[in-house]
């Protein structure tokens, strides 16, 4: 695929992915990257998506201003963590090979968006115990992947946080982490002229993405918008996980095929699950 092809692919995916970030407050690496990495490595996009969602984590932030000062004494812990996480995370991408981070990507995303579509929740009592290793953890994905949004939506919506909170503290989170990656790969010298190359393709759509995500969300079911969007990329992260082990040799061409299957039929039946309990929760109409 040629350059021009590449721009392209990319404005599509990244508008579709912003308008999920501005109606959800996160979501837009984790739908962005699954699908660049079929025809990118994650040093080219890397460098490319955290400059653009330091601006998004920040517009997010000052949409949510009013809950930050309370995120914020809720995440400090986390943000400490972020730290060592980013350090070791950023010289990890500077030194392994592409395709084992691809790997590494790939396989990260799968049980974390299928816990998340079970809806799986054990609170935790104490956050400030398990805050520092937990910032640590996503720091280290954050810088590798340049994602984020389904630990930290796992962590937050197994807290009980209430919807202002629950996107305030993101918003805190996702600003510290890209913020502290950004400055890192500078130090690392991981931006190329082929990461800036793809800014062209990724921020005006963005500029029209987010608001119009934001807009939409206010017309919609949120939490069927959501599931539904785990689904799409639950999907995708199988299909790339799919093409990418025949390449590199772990298992034959079509036995990579059956990853993706296993993770499509996991997928539907917590979708199943999901409707009918929604369906049951809603108020029957009198005949």
């Amino acid at each position: 695929m040629d350059t021009r092809a590449h721009g392209s692919w990319l404005a599509i995916i990244a508008f579709f992915a912003a308008v999920v970030n501005g109606a959800l407050g996160y979501g837009f690496s984790s739908i962005t990257v699954p699908l660049a990495l079929l025809f990118l490595t994650n040093r080219v996009l890397n460098p490319a998506l955290v400059v653009v969602e330091v601006a998004i984590n920040l517009y997010v932030l000052a949409v949510n201003r009013r809950s930050a000062l309370t995120a914020l004494r809720r995440t400090w812990t986390i943000i400490i963590g972020l730290l060592p996480g980013v350090v070791v995370g950023s010289l990890s991408l500077a030194s392994v090979r592409p395709e084992y981070v691809k790997l590494f990507t790939y396989s990260i995303l799968v049980p974390l968006i299928l816990i998340q579509a079970a809806g799986l929740r054990r609170p935790v009592r104490s956050e400030r115990t398990i805050g520092f290793p937990f910032g640590v953890g996503v720091g280290l994905l954050y810088s590798i992947t340049t994602i984020s949004g389904p630990p930290l939506a796992l962590m937050f919506n197994n807290q009980g946080y209430a919807k202002q909170d629950f996107r305030a503290s993101l918003a805190v989170v996702r600003v510290a982490e890209s913020s502290m990656t950004a400055i890192t790969y500078l130090f690392l010298g991981l931006y190329t002229p082929a990461s800036f190359a793809l800014l062209p393709s990724i921020i005006p759509a963005v500029l029209i993405g987010v608001p119009a995500g934001t807009m939409l969300i206010g017309k919609i079911d949120a939490e069927t918008f959501r599931r539904i969007c785990m689904s799409f990329d639950a999907w995708i992260v199988g299909f790339g996980l799919s093409r990418l082990l025949p390449q590199m040799k772990l298992v034959s061409a079509p036995g990579g095929y059956s990853v993706l299957l296993a993770i499509v039929v996991i997928d539907l039946v917590l979708l199943y699950r999901f409707f009918s309990q929604r369906s049951a929760r809603l108020p029957s109409i009198p005949g």
